[in-house]
């Protein structure tokens, strides 16, 4: 079962989020908070799956309380996916950065959503719709390279390298196989050695790491 919390400083949204949650059979609503202190504080008391985070919310944001859910060892379990009404670039960005392993417009589908906790909950995939993944690419072009993502790349071998490079251009683990010609499993193998040789939690942090070590450059937009 999906323990879900749901965060929104809109009661009647926030309603409207945990009965969707609850029409799900492998899904239950664990509590609502309307405040990202209130919901770092939620997190810590239920231990939720997967956190629907509201950005815009009154006191501390949802980038702020994704940091310090995702900074808290005893919520590493705990995974944050970004729903808001705001497609701008930083925000997708910042929301990496700050842990989150979706992010989504509030104008998803309710089946598409259900589907993106399920796929976050398992830990297998970003969810990135194309969208998303040109806005990753285009804010992160300009990002500085950081000095220990570079050292961190050095101990990861070369198929590791292309099996990283086609996370970052958005492809899934069936995807990377066919292209490739691997096996998933091997696919899968070569991502949890990846994370492991870089320390991060999930595939939004893998994009992060192989924008800011420079691996992969996002493609200039078209005029």
């Amino acid at each position: 079962m999906i323990r879900v919390a749901v965060a929104d400083d809109q009661p009647l949204l926030r309603a409207t989020l945990t009965m969707l949650v609850g029409t799900a059979a492998d899904m239950v609503a664990v509590g609502e908070a309307g405040s990202g202190a209130q919901v770092v504080e939620l997190a810590a008391r239920t231990r939720p799956d997967v956190v629907l985070m509201d950005v815009r919310m009154p006191g501390m944001d949802g980038l702020a309380a994704t940091r310090r859910i995702r900074a808290d060892p005893a919520l590493s379990e705990v995974r944050v996916v970004i729903l808001t009404t705001f497609d701008l670039d930083e925000y997708v960005y910042e929301a990496l950065r700050a842990g989150a392993s979706g992010f989504l417009l509030k104008d998803i589908p309710p089946t598409d959503l259900l589907a993106a906790i399920r796929v976050v909950a398992s830990g297998e995939a970003l969810l990135a719709p194309a969208v998303t993944r040109r806005l990753i690419a285009e804010f992160a072009r300009v990002a500085a390279v950081e000095s220990r993502m570079v050292r961190e790349l050095a101990a990861v071998t070369g198929r590791e390298r292309e099996v990283l490079t086609l996370i970052a251009r958005g492809l899934t683990n069936p995807e990377i196989a066919a292209r490739l010609g691997l096996s998933i499993s091997t696919v899968k193998t070569h991502v949890r050695r990846l994370l492991a040789k870089l320390d991060v939690h999930d595939r939004a942090q893998l994009v992060i790491v192989a924008y800011e070590s420079g691996l992969v450059t996002a493609a200039k937009r078209s005029r």
